[in-house]
């Protein structure tokens, strides 16, 4: 990758490609996740994930001679940022034992706003003009129109809309507090390090708290699931995202995310057999929109 300090100021054809394929990945993970939640306990999943991912970017320094645990000051900061990172995945998983993915995907991706609210209050170059909120708010209607469909049928608890709110709360102060104590000035995988691990050793002691089973008599689909969502989400995707956040305004790669629940409609659609209305088609332009306004120059 290319160096940490070349910083822009606006989103490039990379920037948009990586992007792209990370959204439209973690659309597929929804699906994944919760097509094997019979066989493999929610929280499970995370923990083996995290466990797996720390394992391959262990491998991945040690190839590429990037150095873990030398002393940069980023001790405190990164152990932050981890601790929120583990929060979040525990809320996410979580609420999805309370309500649909689809409802809870909905707070969860109310991320951004907490980007775009808080990141300027300390970068102040991130700040962003009344046009780039207007493009936040189209992106946010959109995706609560198109995931409309998914919010009722008997699905009222309010205990799984607070979980996924908080988590994309989390999420967004796991941003924040990358930005504000300049974690990206150290490198990608380190960044990436203290959040994966800090996930590993949390979440499955809460897993086990909570009763969950820990068999690994799986399907061939299940080990499918778990070992895409371990070496594409937990490290491929997540290192990407690290990457990103220290070489572009992280209110604009943000905005961004909006698409990975318009995705997870899509996967669903063709893993599923649910249809492809005219609702998601015509939700998607309007992401497309928000995304043009916010990466105006």
């Amino acid at each position: 990758m290319p160096s940490m300090n070349s910083r822009k100021e606006h989103l490039d054809g990379l920037a948009v490609g990586i992007l792209l394929v990370c959204c439209m990945f973690w659309g597929l993970q929804q699906v994944l996740v919760k097509s094997i939640m019979d066989e493999v306990a929610p929280l499970f999943q995370a923990s083996l994930r995290c466990m797996g991912a720390c394992v391959l970017l262990l491998v991945w320094c040690r190839v590429r001679g990037i150095r873990l645990f030398e002393r940069d000051g980023s001790l405190w900061a990164g152990l932050l940022a981890g601790g929120l990172f583990a929060a979040e995945f525990a809320c996410i998983y979580l609420g999805l034992r309370y309500t649909t993915a689809s409802r809870l995907t909905v707070f969860l991706y109310t991320s951004p706003f907490w980007v775009a609210a808080l990141v300027p209050l300390f970068v102040k170059s991130e700040r962003l003009r009344p046009l780039q909120w207007l493009g936040m708010a189209c992106a946010f209607v959109a995706v609560a129109f198109a995931m409309r469909e998914g919010l009722g049928a008997g699905n009222n608890s309010a205990l799984g809309d607070l979980l996924g709110l908080a988590a994309g709360a989390l999420w967004g102060l796991t941003t924040v507090s990358i930005r504000a104590n300049n974690l990206t000035r150290i490198s990608p995988e380190k960044l990436l390090f203290y959040q994966i691990a800090a996930t590993a050793l949390a979440v499955p002691w809460l897993s086990v708290a909570l009763g969950e089973t820990w068999s690994f008599q799986w399907s061939a689909m299940a080990w499918g699931s778990m070992l895409a969502q371990t070496v594409i989400g937990a490290f491929a995707s997540y290192l990407a995202w690290m990457w990103m956040l220290g070489r572009y305004p992280a209110t604009k790669i943000s905005v961004f995310v909006f698409l990975t629940p318009l995705f997870a409609l899509l996967f669903g659609t063709l893993w599923l057999g649910e249809s492809a209305t005219p609702t998601l088609l015509m939700a998607l332009g309007l992401v497309a929109v928000g995304i043009v306004l916010v990466n105006r120059k």
